[in-house]
């Protein structure tokens, strides 16, 4: 059973994503705290999706997001374009000369090796995607007269502020208005909805948002935590557990929000910070769709392996209109995007397909 899309000769884009973006700063082997170098990356949750889908599988893809307008946003502006995600929606503020009211949210990330796990500092206080707030954006015009199939955004951006909330809420009531296909990744972080209004406030936005949602994707603990539904045994430690518990949330969700056509989420065993099991699974039209299992993927970067996998979903539908065809290339696409640093893919559709096809690893000459 096929999702109703869009034509996409009435589209300019294929896929459009809400959410902050954010440099990077990655020490490589060694740690923040004695670091003395930073490779400079962008990334953000939301955006990495549009990244993936234009740099691996050549979609068209454009980014709502707003940077300060100095020297650290053009960066980041820079890497955006250098990803091929267009920027003509990003909306650019004035700087205050020292960032106390606005500024461009920073992202210090370790990447973990073996039994050190991988460790994130955010700092994003007051950045300018923060601030964003209904209105900013002219959804009738974006979705309407300039036209795209796909809408992602996702609880992080939801989070950073109660005007991002609104704006959210916004956003996708504006996008099923106009027949645009919503997928939200709910990517419940606490620390993030403690300043406005902890779980309480997380399960209030995130159930209306969820009204508007055709392809839901987060794991029993992101439904259990962001929508408030409880399933007995859940145990994330063990991914034939998650398994069972993932088919559980979805029965109970389904009867409160029957307007999902799909919900997915990545099963992640976690042995060390660079050796997982990782596999995927799949709802569609009352069945389950099941990944290949990658047992033991060796992980150079696990940053960005959700959103990539986000990434071969929406690829997989906008494709091929196929729910087992979406999960076999969102885990494949997630599993190579964990083998290189940095937030966002560097894969290509090849590489994909050859992983999907049972290639090896060997040397390509």
């Amino acid at each position: 059973m096929a999702i109703p899309q869009r034509d996409k000769s009435q589209c300019q884009y294929d896929q459009i994503s809400l959410g902050e973006v954010m440099l990077r700063l990655d020490p490589g082997e060694g740690r923040i705290r004695t670091a003395r170098r930073f490779t400079a990356w962008e990334g953000g949750g939301e955006y990495n999706t549009s990244r993936g889908l234009r740099k691996c599988f050549g979609y068209k893809t454009a980014v709502c997001t707003a940077f300060v307008d100095n020297e650290v946003g053009h960066l980041i502006e820079d890497f955006t374009m250098q990803g091929g995600v267009c920027t003509n929606f990003i909306k650019w503020r004035e700087d205050d000369g020292i960032g106390r009211s606005i500024r461009n949210g920073l992202n210090f990330t370790e990447r973990g090796f073996g039994i050190r796990g991988a460790v994130g500092v955010s700092d994003r206080g007051n950045s300018a995607a923060s601030q964003l707030k209904p209105g900013d954006f002219d959804w009738d015009h974006i979705f309407g007269k300039v036209g795209t199939r796909w809408l992602h955004t996702g609880g992080i951006f939801a989070a950073l502020s109660e005007t991002t909330a609104a704006l959210t809420i916004e956003a996708v009531q504006a996008a099923k208005k106009h027949g645009v296909i919503v997928s939200y990744d709910l990517n419940y972080r606490p620390s993030l909805w403690k300043s406005i209004g902890g779980l309480k406030k997380a399960q209030e936005v995130n159930r209306e948002i969820a009204k508007y949602v055709d392809v839901m994707i987060g794991n029993e603990e992101d439904f259990t935590a962001s929508l408030g539904f409880e399933v007995a045994g859940a145990d994330s430690s063990l991914a034939t557990i998650d398994t069972a518990a993932f088919k559980a949330m979805i029965g109970t969700a389904l009867r409160e929000f029957p307007n999902f056509k799909v919900a997915a989420t990545t099963l992640r065993r976690v042995l060390t910070a660079t050796r997982n099991d990782w596999a995927a699974i799949l709802w569609h039209a009352g069945a389950f769709y099941e990944s290949r299992n990658y047992p033991e993927l060796e992980i150079l970067d696990r940053v960005g392996g959700g959103d990539s996998f986000a990434s071969g979903l929406q690829f997989g539908f906008l494709e091929f209109n196929d729910a087992q065809q979406a999960v076999d290339y969102g885990a494949a696409h997630g599993a190579l995007a964990s083998t290189t640093p940095g937030d966002t893919s560097m894969a290509t559709r090849k590489e994909v397909e050859k992983l999907l096809a049972g290639g090896s690893a060997r040397v390509v000459r």
